[in-house]
């Protein structure tokens, strides 16, 4: 169950700063005859900005197989230790690392947002997200919290 992610804000000047980088490697390296090593920096701006940047994007949001893709990265089943909703004006979806006090958001489109509470339960169900080992346990249904 996945979906298109929103691109960044400010996604314009990104993709700039990945011209821009690109033009000075080109400047060292072919106008100036500087060695390649003299634009390693630059071109690593240039493969961030001009092909990394625009290769995130591309990655649809969502509930894969082995995990979930949040808006900040990817976060396996195995790995998450809470889960929690927000809704205001937009639906999102608090993911909670079980080790690590790191947690992720996933903004969940209204059309998905009965498919996705589903999925989590039958994930939960699966038990291929656990929410055992905290301090206190009472053994209630786990697919309640979500």
């Amino acid at each position: 169950m996945t979906w298109p992610s929103e691109k960044p804000p400010l996604y314009g000047w990104l993709l700039a700063l990945g011209v821009v980088a690109g033009v000075l490697v080109f400047i060292k390296l072919v106008v100036q005859q500087q060695p390649p090593q003299r634009a390693f920096g630059e071109g690593m701006m240039l493969l961030y900005y001009a092909y990394a940047v625009p290769l995130r994007v591309r990655i649809g949001r969502g509930l894969y197989a082995g995990g979930i893709w949040s808006d900040s990265g990817y976060v396996p089943y195995s790995k998450i230790g809470g889960l929690s909703w927000r809704e205001e004006s937009t639906i999102t979806l608090v993911i909670i690392y079980r080790l690590r006090s790191l947690a992720r958001r996933l903004t969940v489109p209204q059309a998905h947002y009965g498919e996705v509470r589903r999925l989590l339960r039958d994930k939960i169900a699966a038990h291929d997200i656990h929410f055992t080992g905290r301090a206190l346990d009472l053994g209630a249904d786990q697919r309640d919290v979500v």
